[in-house]
């Protein structure tokens, strides 16, 4: 039987990276005029950086300029360093489903250059996966399905025979319309959002995924 293939986003599921990016995220807006609090991200969370920050300063009725992005992934990479915390549970789950032969695939809303920064902080070495899809190789994010039928398709796996880890509303949407199940994990939205939002399983920790999986795979 061919082993299901795993397509995990990178924030709020495998590293604790949301504080981060939402306080160099402020800092940014700051510079521009913007006074931005940490719970007016919370409806942009999952949707790539552009939407995160130029959907919080569009609030605020200020023009979205790239520079704002540019400027907070400068104070990002510097904070990141000290500040990003890794998940108990992900690394073991990670070679856990490894040593199962599940292929794996990262597929995060977030641009490569924050992908590289949580990987190398975390330890956890590019190669983990089959393929690394950033917010750069879709026009569409989520919730539109496209990076993850890109990350199905970059395993050669239907979407089908997919299982997407999640912990963003957008994110549940994006894997539900592109067909594939999806785990919603409880580190940004509650069980009972990532449920109705689509989720077919809702867990509190990345550890909880690999007894789903198992199950799911027999």
């Amino acid at each position: 039987m061919e082993k299901t293939a795993i397509l995990f986003d990178m924030d709020g599921v495998l590293v604790d990276s949301e504080k981060v990016i939402t306080k160099a995220a402020i800092r940014s807006l700051a510079a521009f005029g913007v006074t931005a609090c940490e719970a007016d991200f919370k409806p942009f969370t999952g949707m790539g950086e552009d939407r995160f920050i130029g959907g919080v300063a569009q609030k605020y009725g200020v023009v979205y300029q790239p520079e704002m992005k540019q400027l907070a992934y400068e104070i990002y990479l510097k904070l990141v360093e000290t500040e990003l915390v890794v998940y108990p549970g992900t690394v073991p789950a990670l070679q856990t489903l490894l040593a199962h032969g599940h292929p794996l695939v990262l597929a995060s809303s977030a641009d490569r250059i924050k992908i590289d920064a949580n990987l190398r902080v975390a330890g956890i070495m590019p190669h983990t996966f089959r393929a690394i899809l950033s917010g750069d190789d879709v026009v569409r994010k989520k919730p539109y399905p496209d990076i993850y039928l890109a990350a199905a398709k970059a395993c050669a796996h239907s979407p089908e025979n997919c299982i997407v880890i999640e912990d963003a509303l957008s994110g549940v949407k994006a894997a539900k319309a592109a067909g594939a199940r999806c785990i919603g994990i409880t580190t940004s939205f509650e069980r009972g959002a990532l449920l109705e939002a689509g989720a077919d399983w809702a867990v509190s920790e990345i550890q909880q995924i690999c007894a789903i999986i198992q199950n799911a795979q027999e």
